[in-house]
C-alpha cells in the first residue's frame, strides 16, 4: 500500500471497529442474546428512514451505502465495509427513528442488535461508550469531507477520490474488482452516469487507471493523488 499525507474524502474510515473489545464476558453474552443475525442479497434495503429504530446494525460482511432519500435524487453520506456499525445516530434521547437508509452492494451479513440493549451498555461501560463516541466523531468527519468533495471538486477530482478511496480503505489494494456500476459511482459522485463513464475513459487514456470487466488497477497513485486533492 501506498503511504502518503493526503486523505480522501468520499467513504467512511475501514476501521475495523474495538468497541465491543471493550465488553465484559457478561455484557458480551447478553448482546448474544438479543441479536439477530440476518442475510441480506446485493441491492436489499437493511434499514429505512424514518422506519422505527429498534436495532443497531453491526455489518459483519459486505459492503453498504448509507443515504439520505430525496427527490430527485438520494444522497450517498458513506460507504460502510464490514467491521462497521450502522444506526448510531438513532440512539440519541427523543428519537426513535432511523434518520437515514441503507442498502447493500454486495451479499451482506448484519448483526441486528436490540438498542435498548445497546443503549443500556453504553451507560454501564464507559470504555465501550468512549469508542462507540470515538466511531460517531470518525464518521462525522468522513461526512464533512464527502461535502467538501461533492462541493469543491471537479469531475475528475471526484472519480479519482473515490477510487482512491475504495482502493485503501475498503479492499487495501491498487487492483480489485469494482462491486459498483457506473450507475453507483455516478450517484456516489454526484455526477451522470455518461460523465462517469467519459471520465473514467480520460483516466484510463492518460494512463491513470487499468480497467478490464469490473476489474480496476491504479498505475500512477501519485497522479491520481493529485488529481482528487486538487480536484
Amino acid at each position: 500500500m501506498h503511504n502518503s499525507g493526503y486523505t480522501n474524502t468520499c467513504t467512511v474510515y475501514n476501521n475495523k471497529l474495538s468497541c465491543f473489545e471493550e465488553l465484559t464476558g457478561e455484557q458480551k453474552e447478553l448482546i448474544d442474546k438479543n441479536k439477530v443475525i440476518v442475510e441480506y442479497n446485493k441491492g436489499e434495503i437493511i434499514c429505512k428512514q424514518g422506519a422505527f429504530a429498534s436495532h443497531i446494525l453491526f455489518l459483519t460482511k459486505g459492503l453498504v451505502k448509507v443515504y439520505l432519500e430525496g427527490k430527485p435524487k438520494n444522497l450517498i453520506l458513506k460507504i460502510s465495509p464490514d467491521g462497521n456499525l450502522i444506526g448510531l445516530p438513532s440512539i440519541y434521547d427523543g428519537n426513535n427513528i432511523f434518520l437515514y437508509s441503507a442498502a447493500t452492494y454486495t451479499h451482506s451479513t448484519v448483526e441486528l442488535i436490540d438498542i435498548n440493549i445497546f443503549k443500556q451498555l453504553i451507560r454501564e461501560n464507559a470504555r465501550f461508550a468512549y469508542k462507540v463516541i470515538n466511531v460517531l466523531n470518525e464518521n462525522t468527519v468522513q461526512i464533512y469531507g464527502r461535502f467538501y468533495c461533492l462541493t469543491n471538486k471537479q469531475l475528475h477530482g471526484r472519480v479519482a477520490d473515490i477510487l482512491l478511496c475504495l482502493a485503501q480503505r475498503i479492499f487495501n489494494t491498487m487492483d480489485f474488482d469494482l462491486p459498483l456500476s457506473r450507475g453507483d459511482l455516478a450517484e456516489l459522485t454526484g455526477m451522470s452516469t455518461e460523465s462517469v463513464i467519459r471520465v473514467m475513459k480520460d483516466l484510463k487514456d492518460d494512463g491513470m487507471i487499468e480497467t478490464t470487466g469490473k476489474s480496476i488497477k491504479i498505475i500512477n497513485y501519485e497522479m491520481m493523488s493529485k488529481i482528487s486533492e486538487f480536484g
